[in-house]
């Protein structure tokens, strides 16, 4: 929850609010709330909410319905969807290839998020890189343009003729945000070569137009350059617990906040089916910006000054330690 120095909507009484999860826009990344109204989230914007206490992760429901029965998810889960509506959801979902006969015309593309992290997808050309934002794609170029089928035969090619996943864990992605090329070439060099293999593929399904290279690199617009390494990741929220720092670069669902024992990563999709309210809105100071004072401990993270949710320490070998005899 953003605070209002800064521009955000997000509100300064002790009402809760329900995020409904990040969406990039044309203007950049915004955190949606119920209701329909957003928080933008610039670079430097500082970011301070507390979990309402007195209740838990609630289901978020399936294809913009309420959960019936309004049933309890895991605070670690990310989908934040009981079994029911989870199932209820995919059940409409392209990704999950339940529907066949969508007319909509559809892109293959090829996307890199860092060193030997390549995967192909496909996505609606109507929403046309959203989908790239929404995955943290650090780099990407389109490979082709057709009919659904179509564009799911390709994507079967490329997984089985090239080796190509469909799929990379949002685990490996944090870890090379830090550490990536210095140019955009650089970091497109792995995509060029794989887009040239894939056109020239001979199973290539003749219904689909082959789109030439271009690719497009979003470092700039995630904020990656010069980005700090994380000391590491939230790990779920809890009833009561803080969350406050300063957005240093969003990358599709990740936040990257700057807090006083560094960098830490917190995927919004965490924050979904819980109650939020403004840092230090249920009980004692709080600064302009709404954060808790320089006091407490919080469970997991060690740390203290208004951040009190667990996290997960990224493990950093210890240097000079070797590591066997040769």
């Amino acid at each position: 929850m953003a605070q209002t120095a800064r521009g955000s909507q997000a509100p300064q009484t002790s009402q809760a609010w329900k995020c409904s999860g990040l969406r990039w826009a044309a203007g950049g990344p915004e955190l949606k709330w119920d209701g329909g109204r957003g928080s933008p989230l610039p670079r430097g914007k500082r970011v301070a909410f507390e979990v309402a206490e007195g209740g838990g992760r609630t289901c978020v429901g399936a294809r913009g319905n309420a959960c019936p029965v309004r049933a309890a998810v895991p605070e670690r889960s990310t989908g934040a969807r009981c079994e029911e509506c989870a199932r209820l959801d995919r059940a409409h979902s392209v990704a999950a290839d339940t529907i066949a006969d969508d007319p909509r015309p559809y892109h293959v593309y090829l996307a890199w998020f860092g060193p030997g992290l390549l995967k192909v997808g496909i996505t609606a050309e109507e929403r046309g890189s959203a989908r790239l934002l929404e995955q943290g794609a650090v780099c990407f170029s389109w490979l082709g343009l057709g009919p659904l089928m179509a564009a799911r035969r390709s994507e079967e090619l490329l997984r089985a003729a090239l080796r190509v996943p469909d799929r990379i864990p949002y685990g490996e992605k944090r870890a090379v945000r830090s550490a990536l090329p210095g140019s955009a070439e650089e970091r497109a060099a792995e995509i060029t070569e794989l887009h040239a293999r894939a056109l020239a593929l001979r199973e290539w399904p003749e219904s689909l137009h082959r789109e030439p290279y271009r690719p497009v690199d979003h470092v700039d617009v995630f904020g990656l350059a010069g980005l700090p390494a994380a000391v590491g990741e939230v790990s779920g929220l809890v009833a009561g617990g803080v969350v406050s720092g300063e957005v240093v670069a969003v990358a599709g669902p990740d936040l990257h906040l700057a807090t006083g024992r560094g960098v830490v990563v917190l995927d919004t999709r965490l924050m979904t089916g819980w109650e939020l309210i403004p840092a230090g809105s249920s009980g004692g100071e709080t600064g302009e910006t709404g954060e808790t004072g320089e006091t407490g401990e919080t469970g997991e993270t060690g740390e203290t000054g208004g951040f009190t949710v667990p996290v997960r320490e990224f493990r950093r070998e210890a240097p000079g330690v070797q590591e066997g005899l040769f």
